[in-house]
């Protein structure tokens, strides 16, 4: 399987350099160099896909961003805020050959749990699934597709 391997997401032009062998990605939102591992490609396309497809400012979404679950750091992959700086979706990335099945929705509920977002996606570049989730009734709907940011911003944190 290859590491460019293409995806269910639109072909972008990314910035990609090899140095001894090992590729690299420019990385728009942190503005540096990342190693391109299969699951950092599949998070560029997909952030990428937001910004292009779905009109998210770029300047409203974090990546690689820290939390604290039962006392252990971890990382959400992306997390997409309105303009008023609340969180409203939260986005779990795996690379291609790993399945998105419920071992990898429970990780994302894990996580939201610290962030409570009202809308969760997870993606492994091939299959996506977006959800949105009631807090008060504890309970998710699943979309039929991604919102774009016209949309989603009108959803309020903790709805």
């Amino acid at each position: 399987m290859s590491l460019l391997q293409p995806l269910n997401l639109p072909p972008y032009p990314f910035r990609i350099t090899d140095d001894k062998g090992q590729l690299f990605v420019f990385d728009e939102i942190r503005k540096k160099q990342i190693m391109l591992t299969p699951e950092e490609w599949v998070r560029q396309h997909f952030v990428q896909y937001l910004i292009k497809q779905k009109n998210y400012p770029r300047s409203l979404i974090k990546l690689e961003g820290g939390l604290k679950l039962h006392g252990t750091a971890r990382r959400s992959d992306i997390v997409v805020h309105n303009s008023a700086g609340e969180k409203i979706m939260l986005i779990e990335c795996k690379a291609p050959y790993v399945p998105v099945d419920q071992k990898v929705f429970d990780q994302a509920a894990r996580y939201n749990m610290v962030h409570r977002v009202p809308l969760l996606a997870v993606s492994n570049g091939l299959v996506h699934h977006c959800c949105k989730i009631d807090f008060e009734k504890s309970d998710y709907i699943f979309l039929k597709e991604l919102p774009d940011y016209k949309q989603l911003k009108t959803l309020n944190k903790g709805q």
